[in-house]
């Protein structure tokens, strides 16, 4: 992967000879109680493992399958939750917004501020992320090329913000199918930006259930391993407890019981790829 910038993130950095980051939390905030047991064993298992974490929730997801599907608790409610977290546990937080209105709100709050795949080309979106001056995630869309991707980065750029990652999350392979193309990696890389895997939004099958999507989360963590070995700098993770009762993509989240032992093979592969990278 090419050299460039790292990127302050609370008490880290992420990018150029900094350690792999994790991204990881549950799609949607179900309930206060359930983000903040989610976030206590993240952090617990993040410190364990001796990885950065930054712990995401999003308070609203306005792009679901369907109009009866369960969105989250709305802005006010799910930042004072997310306000909760941080102050209980002082991790960095990350979060979905859908529009320019919530992006000074959701600043106030939040370490990161994510602009969702199916957004990634909206200009007044991706300036109002850059003039709050918080580090910007931008999802590729699922319909763009990654070379395309440095339109969107040049738009949060604009506003003189250059704290910005890239997050691959697949393209779309038919219809209600997703494929992860890893030459996308290093040609993200060359924005000179942070670049980071979405392992479990790569294995969605959207819209494949018909009212909902579907998943193949038997191929979260070989899809992981291969991302990592191609030296990204973060791997972004959907994660629940029980993700067969999650209200939001539980079918491609990885189940928390899980992660400890992914976390060491990533952890290992990462360390020997950046140290090819030093030498």
């Amino acid at each position: 992967m090419p050299p460039f910038r790292s990127i302050p993130i609370g008490d880290f950095r992420m990018g150029a000879g900094e350690p792999l980051v994790l991204i990881a939390g549950p799609c949607v905030i179900e309930s206060e109680a359930h983000a903040m047991k989610m976030a206590e064993r993240l952090v617990e298992i993040a410190a364990k493992a001796k990885i950065p974490l930054i712990f995401k929730a999003s308070y609203d997801k306005a792009n679901r399958s369907s109009l009866d599907s369960f969105r989250g608790p709305g802005l006010a409610a799910g930042l004072e939750i997310l306000r909760k977290i941080e102050s209980r546990f002082r991790v960095p937080l990350l979060t979905d917004i859908h529009e320019p209105a919530q992006a000074r709100a959701a600043a106030e709050v939040c370490d990161v501020l994510q602009v969702p795949a199916f957004l990634s080309r909206q200009t007044d979106l991706l300036t109002a992320v850059g003039e709050t001056g918080r580090v910007v995630n931008l999802k590729k869309g699922q319909f763009l090329s990654p070379w395309e991707m440095a339109n969107s980065v040049a738009k949060v750029k604009s506003t003189g913000n250059n704290k910005v990652i890239i997050t691959e999350r697949g393209v779309s392979f038919g219809y209600n199918n997703l494929v992860v193309d890893m030459r996308s990696f290093p040609i993200l890389a060359k924005t000179e930006c942070p670049v980071v895997f979405d392992a479990t939004h790569s294995v969605q099958l959207p819209g494949g259930q018909g009212k909902s999507s579907g998943g193949q989360p038997e191929f979260i963590e070989p899809l992981a391993r291969a991302g990592t070995a191609v030296g990204v700098d973060g791997i972004f993770l959907e994660v629940h407890d029980m993700p067969e009762r999650a209200l939001s993509d539980g079918s491609n989240a990885l189940h928390l019981d899980r992660l400890p032992n992914l976390l060491a093979k990533l952890t290992s592969i990462s360390e020997l790829v950046r140290s090819w990278s030093a030498s």
